[in-house]
């Protein structure tokens, strides 16, 4: 089977031959070395660098992306039934990704609840910094409604 030198494999895969020698580094796709120690790719590795920028463009970190491929025997590329098992595990996640984004998104000009107080809307959605009793970050963003704060309001003055 012919070979590929790194150069004609960045080519080939669309990708800088550093983040070649990075993704080997990382093992998650693999090379032989020729007498003279140069890198020699199997082109089936194009098919695990398509698999990897597919999974990262959906959100997959790297790590992820590698011990899906260790799942696979012999490190064997991925073929289309294992990208079907291994992407369906990574539907859930996903969908939680799309469901932050599109929350970001229709919040996006409004309050965050991150706490900070600094702007005028802030004492409207969160009067006298209630929402840090929800934790700490962007908590309407990671999942806290601005009525969960009026439930918190309300148990403030029964318990007052």
């Amino acid at each position: 089977m012919k070979t590929l030198t790194i150069g004609e494999f960045a080519s080939r895969a669309g990708i800088a031959s550093s983040a070649i020698r990075f993704y080997e580094e990382k093992g998650l796709i693999f090379s032989q070395r020729n007498a003279g120690g140069q890198r020699r790719f199997q082109a089936d590795q194009l098919r695990r660098v398509a698999f990897i920028k597919a999974a990262q463009t959906a959100g997959i970190s790297l790590e992820e992306i590698r011990d899906a491929l260790n799942t696979l025997p012999a490190q064997r590329t991925p073929n289309k039934a294992d990208w079907e098992k291994i992407s369906a595990g990574w539907c859930d996640q996903l969908n939680q990704r799309i469901a932050n984004l599109t929350a970001l998104r229709d919040r996006l000009s409004s309050c965050i609840g991150c706490g900070c107080l600094s702007l005028s809307a802030c004492a409207l959605y969160n009067p006298e910094d209630k929402i840090r009793h929800f934790g700490s970050g962007a908590r309407y963003l990671s999942g806290n409604h601005p009525d969960d704060l009026q439930g918190l309001l309300a148990q403030d003055k029964v318990s007052s």
